[in-house]
């Protein structure tokens, strides 16, 4: 059977407002200078206590722990907003058909936790399409390998017939660690150059050159 797992935000999602927007409450909280969006673009995907260090590197365990906390806070509070939108990328729900129509089987590698993804499954319907699901909760962080090699266990997939799609370089290096085929999508957060440079052995440009990527695995 073919593996093939997927990243979450930036890759299914388009959730970088959200992100973007949690970030600024939990700063404003605690009257620091917000960081600038594309700085905190560069951090998702990461374990977010690692994503919120990045973000103030100056700052002590005890500040990133307590912004961890108000960021959580944040976005659960936003989640609950009306006029919150969080959209699959254009194409997501036929890629995944796809898949399933031949055969593949699917996964979830992501830096969100376990309660977070559970939000996204729940608003897209999407649960019943994953037969792995690797969170911040279940694995060590990307790009450690930990959440692909779990995957792999859990469905008796070999690497070679394994594909991770996500759209930064922690996705392609995690894949690249795991010798599973790594590819870039272009609609994400880190540009392609980056994501070649990672490991990446394509990049695509749409959700309906998935099939063909992973078909040959």
């Amino acid at each position: 059977m073919k593996l093939v797992v997927f990243d979450v935000d930036g890759t299914l999602i388009d959730s970088q407002h959200n992100i973007v927007a949690a970030v600024v409450d939990a700063w404003r909280a605690e009257g620091l200078p917000e960081p600038r969006p594309e700085v905190i673009r560069r951090n998702i995907g990461l374990p977010l206590l690692e994503a919120i260090a990045a973000l103030i590197p100056e700052g002590g365990e005890a500040l990133h722990l307590h912004l961890t906390e108000l960021y959580k806070q944040a976005f659960a509070a936003n989640r609950r907003r009306l006029d919150y939108v969080e959209p699959l990328f254009p194409g997501a729900l036929e890629a995944l058909d796809a898949l399933e129509s031949e055969a593949c089987l699917l996964g979830i590698a992501t830096g969100k936790s376990r309660r977070g993804l559970e939000a996204v499954f729940e608003r897209h319907q999407l649960a019943h399409r994953f037969i792995t699901v690797q969170t911040a909760d279940d694995a060590l962080g990307k790009p450690n390998p930990d959440m692909l090699l779990k995957a792999m266990a859990e469905t008796g997939a070999e690497a070679q017939r394994t594909a991770m799609i996500g759209d930064t370089w922690f996705d392609m290096q995690m894949a690249s660690a795991a010798k599973t085929r790594a590819i870039g999508v272009g609609w994400g957060y880190h540009e392609a150059d980056e994501l070649i440079k990672a490991g990446a052995v394509q990049v695509l440009r749409e959700f309906s050159e998935v099939s063909g990527a992973v078909g040959d695995l």
